[in-house]
């Protein structure tokens, strides 16, 4: 297999090239390099006890060392020439297939074609070719950044004008919470790319639970007994650990350990091998690995000491924080130390780690949490997961007269005694004033906690105008709708799954019947409804607003094209709602509400935006993803223009209905698709929606004209919107 694997190097370059691994091992000198790798995630099991997160639960052994033997990245991009002035990042692409794609990522071109900066296109660790697990036959090796950088079973290097569009590790801004990043795809192709370790710091010694008997007899020479507090440092980009400080008094205090950098001593010689090439460090003063500290203590400060805490600080400014803050944190590393006198009056200390390096669960964190004990003694108090639902200085009392008066003239709406004007958030609502007007002046508890996130919780308290004095008893909602329809705007309705089918790999038409067999939804064209279910897994209420794909007219069922997040590597605990629909089973039920939205199509030529008509004649359609599901009931009854983009031509959803629609109306109907990631014979358009796109086959602005669009947000706010308006969109 190693034999026959190539690397492909094209796209801006003067010369582009595939090579195999003899080619690359006889073209170019063989060198090998020291390099710690390390994963974004080390520690970040600490962070998850605190707050989840997203990913693995690492502990503090998510790093390696090892020599790395193979070619230098800018020797080979030196061979192919990138073109000056219009390439700027270098991507690298794996060969696995995952279900976002093959894992990708970029550097910068001034850092790949810099040597100093040490990147190798690497097929060996420690003098043995790589293992499966390690990147066999051939990987990127990228020093001083978190190991996701160092793209394993390397099949691709792209020199392009823009960094990867790869689905990929990304710094979020803090207030993005992780239902936030599990929804908002757009998130992880935010430019802000995580690259360089930060500073970090470890206690290895003493190690979880050991003992140490205290011995505070002084020998011949009248010295006491000492220990040796050991433990790693590293940094980022190359630079050094210049300082490595231990604290015995929980912060208050701190010392100075020493530091050994066994990476210094290959700076001794150079070494020439058949197999290794050259090792030579001796005029590199950039810093690729780990350093080991000691810190010698005596017993007689040891027995007064109930924490070990460390810190490390590098060749930047930058000082650790006692915070759990995000992934790849600099915060202290703590030990507690728990004393024991025994019956004969001698002390043993038993030590113990924040957290435990394999997946089992322990540490101090974990027990200090369950005992309701601050997860950080003596530094600033952790705060806990849990909202307040309230504005500090608000201390109106509402009673049940004065708050009918303030729901009929302002929207008012209650949780759990707490009373919330939502007036001035209704055309912010991500999901539309629609879904707030269905519950003003109701207890909205249940739904809003079933739909919402902590970040959610906080905007509601901002809104908080009064605490109810006593409960308002709730009056029945009036509806007015047809007795022979199904769905009502104020009143969850139970429908019982019937038929489940596979649409793609990560896409099923979940199918529900109504209650009975002959009735209508009685769901407008344009429309959509409100589901919610209760997780077989956690018994958590969870709701979401769908639209659902069945045709006008039918009745006694309703259909749902629901896109499955599961949990994956990227995604630990996946998508809250779509798990729910995984967990169905036939018979199973869920609630539905509505209908919702401001949109409605009345038929041929007519539609109305909260309540106002308008006459079209032409319409553009813009989906993203699973969008296609409002834009196909409008499809299926007018003339229209349509882009549907995707990632992948297997992404593409309800395509067979969409290609017979094609088909079969030509003269009103002009289809376009395009994708990210497409196969060599991909007949269509190539990458995101842009200016271009939108002005090849969209319709120009006109009187009668409409545009209907539905996908992510970054989509629809950064493409859609500014191209049409460019068009003369208003």
């Amino acid at each position: 297999m190693a034999a026959n694997w190539t690397i492909c190097v094209h796209g801006l370059v003067e010369r582009e090239v595939t090579f195999t691994l003899q080619e690359l091992q006889e073209k170019f000198p063989v060198v090998t390099l020291p390099v710690t790798l390390v994963c974004a995630g080390n520690r970040r099991k600490e962070q998850n006890v605190v707050r989840k997160t997203l990913g693995f639960s690492w502990g503090a052994a998510g790093l390696s060392t090892a020599l790395w033997t193979g070619v230098y990245l800018a020797d080979v991009l030196d061979h192919v020439r990138p073109i000056r002035g219009q390439a700027k990042y270098v991507v690298f692409e794996g060969g696995d297939n995952l279900p976002n794609g093959p894992y990708g990522t970029s550097q910068r071109l001034s850092w790949a074609s810099n040597k100093d900066k040490g990147m190798l296109i690497a097929w060996a660790m420690n003098g043995l070719p790589l293992e499966p697990d390690h990147g066999f036959p051939v990987r990127v090796i990228v020093p001083g950044q978190i190991g996701g950088r160092s793209v394993k079973w390397l099949r691709h290097i792209e020199i392009s004008d823009r960094e990867s569009q790869h689905h990929d590790n990304r710094v979020l801004p803090t207030q993005v919470m992780p239902d936030k990043a599990y929804s908002e795809k757009h998130l992880w192709y935010d430019p802000r790319v995580f690259s360089e370790l930060n500073v970090n710091s470890v206690i290895a010694k003493p190690d979880h639970n050991e003992k140490l008997y205290i011995n505070q007899t002084p020998d011949e020479d009248g010295t006491i007994a000492s220990y040796p507090i050991r433990g790693y440092a590293y940094a980022g980009g190359g630079r050094r650990v210049t300082r490595v400080e231990v604290s015995l008094d929980q912060g208050e205090t701190w010392t100075m350990a020493n530091i050994e950098y066994p990476e210094d001593l290959f700076r001794e010689v150079r070494h020439q091998d058949p197999f290794y090439g050259t090792l030579d460090a001796t005029e590199r003063d950039t810093s690729f690995c780990w350093c080991f500290w000691t810190f010698d203590v005596s017993h007689e400060v040891l027995a007064s000491c109930d924490a070990l805490m460390v810190r490390a600080m590098d060749e930047g400014p930058r000082v650790p924080t006692k915070r759990y803050v995000r992934q790849d944190h600099t915060v202290w590393f703590r030990v507690a130390v728990h004393k024991i006198v025994n019956d004969d009056g001698k002390i043993v200390l038993q030590f113990e780690h924040p957290t435990l390096v394999e997946t089992t669960q322990g540490g101090w964190m974990q027990s200090f949490g369950e005992k309701g004990q601050d997860l950080v003694p003596s530094a600033p108090k952790h705060q806990s997961d849990e909202v307040r639902l309230t504005k500090p200085g608000i201390d109106r009392k509402i009673t049940p007269k004065n708050s009918r008066h303030k729901i009929d003239n302002n929207h008012g709406l209650w949780s759990t005694a707490r009373f919330t004007d939502g007036t001035p958030y209704l055309k912010e609502h991500p999901g539309g004033g629609d879904s707030m007007m269905l519950v003003a002046g109701e207890d909205a508890s249940e739904d809003f906690f079933a739909i919402h996130s902590a970040e959610g919780l906080h905007k509601l308290a901002e809104h908080h105008i009064g605490t109810l004095v006593t409960s308002i008893t709730k009056e029945k909602p009036i509806t007015i709708q047809s007795n022979d329809t199904f769905l009502e705007r104020s009143r969850w309705k139970g429908v019982k799954l019937c038929a489940i089918k596979q649409i793609n790999h990560d896409s099923y038409l979940f199918r529900f019947a109504l209650p009975n067999g002959d009735q209508p939804i009685g769901l407008p064209v344009g429309q959509h409804v409100f589901i919610r279910l209760r997780r077989q897994d956690t018994g958590e209420m969870a709701q979401r607003a769908y639209t659902p794909v069945s045709q006008e007219g039918a009745v006694g069922f309703i259909d749902f094209l629901i896109k499955l997040y599961l949990p994956s590597a990227s995604m630990p605990i996946g998508g809250r709602m779509t798990t729910g629909f995984h967990q169905l089973r036939l018979g199973d039920s869920v609630e539905l509400k509505g209908p919702l939205g401001p949109f409605i199509w009345d038929g041929p030529s007519t539609a109305s935006w909260k309540g106002i008509g308008k006459t079209v004649k032409e319409i553009g359609m813009i989906c993203g993803g699973s969008g296609i599901t409002p834009i196909l009931q409008v499809l299926r009854t007018t003339r229209v223009w349509m882009i549907s983009a995707n990632e992948t031509e297997q992404d593409i959803l309800c395509r067979e209905e969409l290609d017979m629609l094609f088909t079969s109306h030509r003269e009103r109907f002009k289809l376009h698709y395009t994708l990210s990631i497409p196969s060599k014979e991909w007949p269509y358009s190539v990458g995101r929606i842009d200016d271009v796109l939108l002005s090849e086959h969209m319709p120009r602005q006109s009187e009668y004209g409409l545009i209907l669009a539905c996908g992510p947000d970054a989509m629809i706010t950064h493409a859609i919107k500014p191209g049409l308006q460019n068009m003369g969109w208003d």
